[in-house]
């Protein structure tokens, strides 16, 4: 096909073994990054519980120092 003396041409493959893949690649890494971000969520909140616990007991144990007792 010429148009002003430009060369065109139309490639079509069917290979629907690599969209597989690319699917199955694609799926897997979101999977993954799916699993990290709830693995983030997790540590932040287990520290943040024990940074919580930590600083309950210290006050705690600051208030029980004026018990007469």
């Amino acid at each position: 096909m010429l148009n002003d003396n430009c060369q065109q041409y139309v490639i079509q493959t069917e290979s629907t073994k690599e969209d597989g893949l690319g699917k199955v690649f694609a799926f897997i890494f979101v999977v993954a990054m799916l699993l990290a971000f709830v693995q983030e969520v997790f540590e932040s909140v287990m520290a943040w519980y024990c940074d919580t616990m930590v600083w309950l007991n210290d006050t705690a144990s600051y208030l029980a120092g004026f018990w007469p007792f």
